[in-house]
């Protein structure tokens, strides 16, 4: 992903998370995914007063471009309010690699600088589908 791509998508993040529906953490994210022909699809974190079908925005911008008919991605850029960046949870950090394991990810606040990481290296030794086959 070139600077300009990443920068692009940080701007579609931090304007997707102003969307988010978070009424109960108030914690907020941002997701901006960028396909191999240079779509960029978005998701904002949704949450449900049963926390377990609260739903990632990494989650929502992937599941948006399969839906659209992308399956090979480039870079994703995540934005949280934190006093840390922060990274995909386990769930959306698995997700992820089952479409792109080398994804390249971009970790930012809602102003300032990102930070940039490899999804092999936030999620070493990942599950997929190949120790499902015999």
């Amino acid at each position: 992903m070139t600077d300009k791509e990443a920068a692009l998508l940080l701007q579609h993040a931090r304007a997707v998370r102003r969307r988010a529906y978070a009424p109960y953490s108030k914690f907020r994210v941002g997701a901006a995914l960028l396909a191999s022909d240079g779509t960029i699809y978005t998701g904002a974190n949704i949450e449900n007063s049963s926390y377990g079908l609260t739903v990632c925005a990494e989650r929502v911008a992937l599941q948006t471009a399969v839906a659209a008919g992308r399956r090979r991605f480039r870079g994703l850029v995540v934005v949280a309010n934190g006093p840390k960046l922060v990274g995909p949870c386990g769930a959306c950090r698995q997700v992820l690699a089952e479409f792109a394991p080398d994804l390249e990810i971009v970790l930012a606040r809602p102003r300032g600088p990102g930070k940039r990481r490899r999804l092999r290296d936030l999620l070493p030794e990942a599950f997929s589908g190949a120790f499902l086959r015999r």
